[in-house]
């Protein structure tokens, strides 16, 4: 993999690894860029156009919206494993290990290091090998089947308010790159910043470019993008549904807290940030569990490299 071209400012301390992350998914979502309007915007929203903003024709401003819970209902990986579960690319046994791993992160709402790195190491080893092109190839597939009937409307229309005032906007996610990109083109947005696994001439080469882009590693990856872009990032907007997005909410001059697990409520509310909430009160109480979502991505990567690693046999 090439250097990185460029660099970027930090106004506050951040691990190297979360900084290549986050420059890693700048230059990949960068390079990967989309026009948008690709498909037909949705209807227009009362919630969207909330005056003076976003402000007509402010090319230094853009939006970046968190994926899971905030653009879609539930995980972005999950569903995907689902559609490699129903192509019999993998067994039952399987995908309950997957989800009861992601179940627990929901619950528990930490990270245990040992833990993370053990289904890092279990995704990456078993890619290997593998051609990007193939893993785009089912998400195209999966994504008709399993995702795009989950997009809520609500934040759909948000992300159109800022494609019809000119501006770019971006998914942020713990989800590998490949994913990521499928459903922005899909949304018509500009693209996506996403988990970079590091390739040579589209084959996967079983190592991570940095780490999962989770937490401080999202806001190193806006922060990169937004300073080769030549964005304002006091300009911009951000939407998430987790607190552990605040990095990534707090380097925006507009941060909206889009169906907020409890603790990004109390933060959203404590410095008067804009809230949205597009689920029932049942889907509300269930979905505000604090989730890890690196973690989450990650059980599931290793869910779509199993998958991959039993069809190439």
């Amino acid at each position: 993999m090439a250097a990185l071209g460029w660099l970027t400012t930090r106004r506050r301390p951040a691990t190297a690894r979360s900084v290549l992350a986050g420059e890693a998914a700048a230059e990949a979502a960068r390079k990967s860029a989309l026009p948008t309007g690709a498909e037909e915007p949705p209807a227009a929203s009362e919630e969207a156009g909330e005056p003076p903003f976003p402000v007509a024709g402010d090319t230094r401003a853009a939006a970046f919206f968190d994926l899971d819970n905030t653009v879609m209902q539930g995980a972005a990986i999950f569903h995907f494993g689902r559609g490699l579960y129903k192509r019999k690319f993998f067994q039952r046994r399987e995908l309950t290990r997957f989800a009861w791993q992601q179940a627990w992160f929901r619950l528990a709402g930490v990270e245990d290091p040992e833990h993370m790195q053990d289904a890092r190491d279990s995704a990456l080893s078993i890619v290997k090998g593998h051609r990007v092109s193939e893993l785009m190839s089912i998400g195209e597939e999966i994504y008709d089947e399993y995702m795009a009937d989950r997009i809520w409307p609500g934040t759909r229309a948000l992300a159109q308010a800022h494609l019809d005032a000119g501006q770019k906007v971006w998914l942020v996610t713990a989800a590998p790159v490949e994913t990521a990109t499928i459903i922005a083109r899909r949304l018509g947005l500009t693209g996506a910043l996403g988990t970079v696994a590091e390739s040579v001439d589209g084959v996967y080469t079983g190592r991570l470019v940095g780490e999962p882009l989770h937490g401080p590693a999202k806001a190193e990856a806006v922060r990169a993008l937004a300073a080769a872009e030549g964005l304002d990032l006091d300009r911009c907007a951000a939407y998430s549904d987790s607190h552990n997005d605040i990095p990534m909410l707090s380097l925006v001059g507009h941060p909206y807290a889009i169906n907020p697990d409890a603790k990004l409520r109390k933060h959203a509310r404590s410095l008067d940030w804009r809230l949205r909430d597009y689920r029932t009160g049942r889907k509300a109480a269930k979905v505000g569990i604090p989730a890890a979502a690196g973690v989450g991505a990650l059980a599931g990567g290793t869910a779509a490299a199993v998958a991959l690693h039993r069809r190439r046999r």
